[in-house]
């Protein structure tokens, strides 16, 4: 059951009723004894469902995307390359 606190006391203690809503209680907040508002615990957003394959035929790699010449690998680990 929430707890319930008059507009005063809400704005009065407002760091004390914030450090228990940290802590996963909720608290309701009343403007002569009827509920106005509820302070509750913020949840992260959940990230949005991923499809697999949305891209599919959208995206081209050439064959010889990871080939490399002699010269490209000699410089790549640092030797001289062949003449």
């Amino acid at each position: 059951m929430a707890d319930s606190v008059n507009i005063h006391d809400a704005k009065t203690h407002l760091s004390k009723l914030l450090s228990r809503v940290m802590e996963g209680e909720e608290i309701i907040i009343a403007k002569a004894g009827k509920p106005v508002a509820r302070l509750v615990p913020e949840r992260p957003a959940r990230a949005a469902q991923r499809t697999p394959g949305i891209d599919k035929g959208k995206l081209w790699i050439a064959d010889d995307f990871d080939t490399m010449s002699e010269a490209e690998l000699a410089e790549w680990y640092g030797s001289v390359p062949p003449k």
